[in-house]
């Protein structure tokens, strides 16, 4: 199994209908994604797969003691230890 490197980022929603941010349209959650699609994404605007599934372009990064995402969390949890590639 290959070793997948991520980070932590936000989850950003498009839809107006979306619950994952708040009033002031701050994230309320962030995402683990693969490390290497953050600059790419923050420069070209394209989108990045977090591990849970969530698909959104790079726009934030989290601050210490940011919330995560639940399932991204228990599926890096679940990932074999390795270094960053």
């Amino acid at each position: 199994m290959e070793h997948v490197s991520t980070m932590t980022l936000p989850e950003v929603d498009t839809r107006p209908e979306s619950t994952d941010t708040t009033d002031d349209d701050s994230p309320k959650m962030f995402h683990y994604v693969r490390k290497n699609k953050i600059a790419e994404s923050a420069v070209m605007g394209t989108h990045v797969v977090a591990l849970c599934g969530e698909v959104f372009p790079v726009t934030r990064s989290p601050k210490p003691g940011s919330p995560v995402c639940p399932e991204c969390k228990r599926i890096f949890d679940s990932l074999p230890p390795g270094g960053d590639e």
